[in-house]
């Protein structure tokens, strides 16, 4: 999550227009109700408007919920004030989760786990899995299934300081530093949390390796039997990338280790249960469309090109959003800072397909004029969506 930086072009999308500019010079609008996107079909039909079904379909949405201990009105200045308390907020933010009705929800920033979403998130037919960050972090990951729509059968916490150890050979970075920035934002400010005066101090000498990796992010994954007649297994996994563009190392570290987990994980599924899961990975990946961490995570996709840098092809997965409209102009939105950070991959099989996506505001929306959070959007960030269909077991 980034809170400065310039306007990115993206693939698929006219570059005559700057969104961050629109969004800083409209004005905010000031109604009190939150935005309940909908699910739009690959056809573009509303879902709502299907009169046969064809299958049996599920649903998963991604969505940074913007962590209360982040949230400052110094950080957020173009946001009203009540839209910045956590009693709002709150509320605000599980109107949005309850009305999506999605049978999984990957939630990334999340804490008041213990004392809020678990139990609010129960009463509505949710089960729930959770994986704190490391160190003095009070946030985490979590993923939140329906009761009547899932089993949960294995699952698996994701630490990423445990890049730390791993990478004593140099696999996953060495004392050269990447030179090639995540995206084209190099001046970003200190993320959320951080100030200028403690995040040199915070992150140690950046000459050192092991305390490049040492970031407190962390990712949780685990195996789900969908309570449908085919009972098929699908592997969800929820993450949420270190954020500063300077440390793209990092982040590609990071995602090169996401991978190699998620594919010992499928293995671990397959043989225990004889069968060939699905693969879904949501979460705030902290890149934008076409940088190295994007481009590795969709590497093992024949059609993408491979870095010349990367050996050995990880699981393939392909973008939902890419796969089936293009990847979106932004998923995070503020004055200084607007660009998609977050992302749904899914691993192309016979048994999965996407069929419909979750609808995004466009750049000159009034809903996102000013700025986020705002009345209509509690987070700084936007959900994401996915629908699939089982076309086999």
């Amino acid at each position: 999550m980034l809170l400065k930086g310039g306007v990115f072009v993206l693939p698929r999308f006219s570059p005559s227009f700057s969104i961050s500019s629109r969004i800083r010079l409209s004005k905010m609008s000031t109604a009190a109700a939150p935005i309940i996107p909908k699910f739009i079909s690959v056809e573009g039909v509303d879902i709502n408007s299907r009169s046969i079904p064809d299958g049996f379909r599920f649903s998963l949405v991604s969505y940074n919920i913007l962590a209360q201990v982040y949230v400052k009105s110094s950080l957020f200045p173009h946001s009203p004030s009540p839209c910045l308390k956590w009693k709002a907020r709150s509320q605000a933010i599980l109107t949005v989760l309850r009305n999506l009705g999605a049978d999984f929800l990957c939630l990334q920033e999340v804490d008041e786990y213990d004392s809020f979403y678990k139990g609010n998130m129960d009463s509505n037919g949710y089960s729930s899995i959770y994986v704190q960050r490391s160190g003095q972090k009070h946030d985490g990951c979590g993923i939140f299934y329906k009761h009547n729509s899932a089993e949960l059968v294995l699952e698996e916490k994701i630490e990423y300081n445990d890049l730390v150890d791993l990478n004593d050979d140099g696999s996953y970075i060495n004392d050269r530093h990447c030179d090639t920035p995540a995206s084209a934002n190099s001046d970003a400010e200190p993320k959320k949390g951080s100030s200028p005066q403690n995040t040199t101090e915070e992150r140690g000498d950046p000459n050192d390796p092991r305390v490049r990796l040492k970031r407190d992010c962390v990712g949780i994954m685990a195996a789900f039997r969908l309570k449908d007649p085919s009972h098929h297994l699908v592997i969800v996994a929820n993450t949420h990338l270190y954020w500063d563009p300077e440390w793209a190392d990092v982040k590609l570290a990071q995602a090169k280790y996401l991978l190699s987990r998620l594919a010992q994980f499928k293995t671990a599924v397959s043989d225990k249960f004889e069968c060939t899961p699905s693969v879904l990975v949501a979460g705030d990946f902290n890149s934008t469309p076409g940088d190295k961490v994007y481009q590795y995570l969709v590497s093992g996709n024949s059609s993408v090109p491979q870095l010349e840098c990367l050996d050995g092809l990880p699981i393939p997965l392909c973008s939902v959003y890419d796969f089936t409209r293009g990847e979106p102009p932004f998923t995070n939105c503020t004055p200084d800072f607007t660009n998609t950070l977050d992302y749904i991959f899914f691993s192309p099989s016979g048994h999965i397909k996407p069929v419909s996506f979750l609808e995004l505001p466009e750049p000159d929306s009034s809903d996102v004029a000013g700025g986020l959070p705002n009345h209509h959007h509690p987070s700084d960030h936007l959900p994401i969506g996915a629908e699939f269909k089982v076309t086999g077991a």
